[in-house]
C-alpha cells in the first residue's frame, strides 16, 4: 500500500531513563493492537504504523521532536505511555492540531481538548486501594517515596487527605530525582517514622532500586508497601525477596482471569513468542491507547481534533481490560488491588 495511504500515529514510550525496563513492553502491545486493526481494514481504510519517539529522554527534547513531525505532517496522531513531565512539555506545542491519546497512570486533571486519557487517577485508583489496606491490615502511619516531578507530587498532596479518610496520617515524605540508586538516608527516615505503609511514587528502575534496598535492611517485614506504579517487569528486575508485602493497584495485570485478558495474553504469546518481554500492566496500556484512538475515529468518521471532542463522549470498545468508555476525555475502567507474589501478582480485589 502506497505510504500516502498510512496512518502514521508517533508512539511516544521510554526506551532509555528509569521507565526504560517496561519500554519494550509497551512497545510490543501497541504493534499487536495495529496489527489486530490493520487485519480489519485499518483506521478509517487506512493501515496503520507505528513511528517509534524515545519518550524517556529530557521532556523538552520529546516534545519538540514530537512538534517537528506534527508540523511537517509526518505524523497523524500520537499514543503512548510516558511520564507526566513529558506530557506537560508536549500538550502546548501539540494540542488541537492531532488526537493525542495518553495512557499512563498520572495525577489526572488532564482537560486539554485533542487530550484522551486511558490510565488511572488517584481518586479512583489510589484512595480505594488505601482503604482496603487501612481496613484489612489497620494501618495508619504512611509515609510517602516518591520521584521529584508532578505526578507524584500531587498524588502525594492528594495521599495527604486520603490518608486522613481512612483514619490515618502521612507521618513523613522523601523525594529523590528521577536515576536514584542511593536510598540510605530515604531508608533512615523510613525507619525512624515507625510507618506502618510506604507508599511508592517511583519510576521503573528507580523503584527497583528502592525495593532492593527496603528489603536489604528488613523494612519489608514491618511495612507494607502500596505502589500504583508497578509492573511485571520491575518484579523480574526487584527479585522474588524484594517484593514481599508489596502490593500494586492498576487497571489491568497478566494475571487478570478474565476472557478478554486470557485472550490477549495467548494473541501476545503467539505474536511476539515465548521469549518476548514480559507482557506488563503498564505495557498494555499502549494496546488501550492504539484501541481508543480507533475508536474515537471510527465514531467520528475523522481525525480532526474538534470533531473527535463533540463525538468522542461515550466512545468504546472491548479489549483486554473488558468493555470501557470515555466520560469526559477520560476512560472509565475497573481498578484492582494486588499482592506480590515472586513474578507474578495475585489480585485480591476489584475496587
Amino acid at each position: 500500500m502506497p505510504p500516502e495511504t498510512e496512518l502514521m500515529v508517533a508512539l511516544v514510550i521510554p526506551l532509555s531513563g528509569p521507565a526504560g525496563v517496561f519500554g519494550p513492553s509497551c512497545e510490543l502491545s501497541a504493534r499487536l493492537a495495529v496489527g489486530d486493526l490493520n487485519d480489519a481494514g485499518g483506521i478509517l481504510g487506512r493501515r496503520v504504523r507505528l513511528l517509534l519517539i524515545d519518550g524517556g529522554r529530557a521532556p523538552e527534547v520529546v516534545a519538540a521532536q514530537v512538534e517537528t513531525l506534527v508540523s511537517i505532517g509526518a505524523v497523524d496522531a500520537v499514543v503512548g505511555w510516558h511520564i507526566s513531565a513529558v506530557r506537560r512539555a508536549l500538550v502546548p506545542r501539540i494540542a488541537g492540531r492531532v488526537p493525542y491519546v495518553y495512557t499512563a497512570q498520572y495525577e489526572g486533571g488532564e482537560r486539554t481538548p485533542g487530550v484522551f486519557v486511558t490510565g488511572e487517577t488517584p481518586a479512583r485508583q489510589l484512595l480505594p486501594a488505601m482503604r482496603v489496606l487501612a481496613d484489612s491490615y489497620h494501618v495508619r502511619r504512611w509515609f510517602v517515596v516518591g520521584n521529584d516531578y508532578v505526578w507524584p507530587r500531587v498524588t502525594a498532596s492528594a495521599a495527604l487527605r486520603y490518608a486522613r479518610s481512612c483514619g490515618g496520617r502521612i507521618c513523613g515524605q522523601e523525594f529523590v530525582p528521577l536515576g536514584t540508586e542511593d536510598y540510605a538516608g530515604v531508608l533512615r527516615a523510613v525507619d525512624r517514622s515507625a510507618a506502618d505503609v510506604v507508599l511508592m511514587l517511583l519510576i521503573g528502575a528507580d523503584a527497583v532500586h528502592f525495593n532492593r534496598a527496603f528489603a536489604a535492611v528488613g523494612l519489608h517485614q514491618r511495612a507494607l508497601r502500596l505502589s500504583t506504579h508497578m509492573d511485571e517487569n520491575m518484579l523480574m528486575a526487584a527479585g522474588p525477596e524484594a517484593t514481599e508485602n508489596l502490593w500494586a493497584a492498576a487497571g489491568y495485570f497478566e494475571t487478570l482471569a478474565t476472557a478478554e485478558s486470557l485472550e490477549f495474553n495467548g494473541r501476545y504469546a503467539a505474536r511476539f513468542g515465548v521469549q518476548a518481554p514480559v507482557l506488563s500492566s503498564l505495557g498494555e496500556s499502549c494496546y488501550e491507547g492504539v484501541r481508543l484512538l480507533a475508536a474515537l475515529a471510527e465514531r467520528a468518521g475523522v481525525l480532526d481534533v474538534r470533531t473527535l471532542m463533540r463525538t468522542g463522549q461515550a466512545a468504546g470498545y472491548e479489549g483486554p481490560r473488558g468493555v470501557v468508555s470515555l466520560r469526559g476525555n477520560h476512560v472509565q475502567q475497573p481498578i484492582y488491588l494486588a499482592r506480590a507474589d515472586a513474578f507474578d501478582f495475585d489480585i485480591v480485589a476489584q475496587l
